[in-house]
């Protein structure tokens, strides 16, 4: 069976001096940019397969690339070496509240955010009242976003992510400001996307939920894949490496 990500040679530059950005003719050029001394390697050389079902946990210190790595697989950010190949379509758990409109209400988001998925207006009708159940904010609904707290808004965003049906679920620890009886009902919803064979990309610090969600592990360090095994052996190594 083909893999539902694969990834090969993956390289992602940036500049260290923000004030000397890629000019827009750069962002489009097929040549190969030259090297400024202030630029470095977020990923370099990174490959690895992905096969339908799988839980994969990427962990690492702050600035090793992970997020890096998932915009990448998410499609929303382009790699400057390699490929990242990913069969059918992803439903992305990473900066969740992005996309939503503020002066919108929750319920015009909801179409908005759903539709924008790929979910059609017949499919978000039948499934809208699930979404704000599950969500818990029925009294909001036609309040505009931009009244709703921090964790109301993470709510509704997972809430509509979660009913898309992309094989490929990437979660980049978004829910760690929602409160504790939440978060377990959103773990809850995960293991039943697993359940039914849907793919996990997972980034996160906190090696319970990574053991909880995931069966393999890959560690990134300085932007390089150091190991891609086991999640029990890429956790001991990362704990090993960095006294955890």
């Amino acid at each position: 069976m083909p893999p539902v990500i694969a990834v090969e040679g993956l390289g992602v530059r940036f500049r260290r001096n923000r004030g000397a950005r890629r000019s827009f003719k750069d962002l489009f050029s097929t040549r190969q940019r030259r090297v400024r001394p202030d630029d470095f390697w977020a990923l370099r050389n990174v490959s690895f397969d992905v096969q339908p079902g799988e839980a994969i946990g990427v962990v690492g210190r702050n600035g090793q690339g992970k997020s890096t790595l998932l915009k990448l697989v998410a499609g929303v950010m382009l790699p400057d070496e390699g490929t990242v190949t990913v069969r059918d379509g992803v439903a992305p758990l990473i900066e969740i509240t992005g996309g939503f409109v503020d002066d919108l209400t929750v319920r015009d988001n909801v179409y908005l955010t759903a539709g924008l998925h790929g979910m059609t207006r017949s499919q978000i009708d039948e499934r809208f009242g699930e979404i704000i159940d599950f969500a818990e904010i029925g009294d909001f609904v036609d309040t505009p976003y931009k009244h709703l707290s921090s964790g109301m808004k993470v709510r509704i965003a997972f809430s509509v992510i979660s009913q898309l049906e992309e094989p490929v679920l990437l979660v980049d620890e978004v829910l760690a400001v929602g409160d504790r009886g939440f978060r377990e009902k959103c773990y809850r919803r995960i293991e039943e996307l697993l359940a039914g064979g849907r793919t996990l990309f997972f980034v996160s610090h906190n090696e319970k939920d990574l053991r909880r969600f995931c069966e393999r592990g890959l560690y990134l360090d300085k932007g390089a894949l150091v190991l891609d095994g086991p999640i029990g052996d890429v956790l001991e190594l990362y704990n090993s490496d960095y006294g955890t």
